[in-house]
């Protein structure tokens, strides 16, 4: 009777291996699938990665650039300031001196007499600042926008 019952044992024992052999191939290949997807996951991630370094240094000149066009244009209306100032301050000579008036035709003291009612630099506010920069709030690239941090810099 017990090799009898050894016998049925190992028949059953047999298809139980042979279930567990097939458990361990579909494990394994779902391993293999798992490590390939795992590998195309790490060289996207190079990939990406080395973009988003490109891209940091793009961003970097950028800033570097805006900054230095930004300098320049505030030394640029500095300059536009002080010659409003001093060409104001001739026209206000020229207008209260009498021998000014003299020397200049009827024309010439027309002209000088508009610019120096209106006030010079609002004769010249539409020359002042080029229609080529919005800088209203409505902007969607407002210099205002952007970001000069520099600990993203060192990053």
């Amino acid at each position: 009777e017990q090799g009898l019952q050894l016998l049925e044992l190992g028949g059953s024992v047999e298809e139980d291996y042979i279930r567990i052999a097939r458990c361990f191939e579909a494990t394994r290949q779902r391993c293999c699938r798992l490590e390939q997807d795992g590998q195309r996951a790490r060289e996207q991630l190079a990939r990406v990665e080395s973009e988003r370094a490109a891209l940091e240094v793009k961003l970097k000149h950028a800033r570097n650039q805006v900054e230095v066009e930004m300098k320049k244009r505030h030394r640029a209306e500095a300059e536009l300031e002080k010659q409003e100032r001093k060409l104001q301050l001739v026209l206000e000579l020229l207008m209260r001196e009498p021998w000014g008036n003299e020397a200049l035709s009827r024309e010439q003291c027309s002209v000088l007499s508009a610019l120096a009612g209106r006030r010079l630099g609002a004769a010249l506010a539409p020359v002042r600042r080029s229609s080529v920069v919005d800088e209203s709030c409505q902007s969607l690239l407002s210099h205002s926008d952007i970001s000069y941090d520099r600990t993203e810099d060192d990053v």
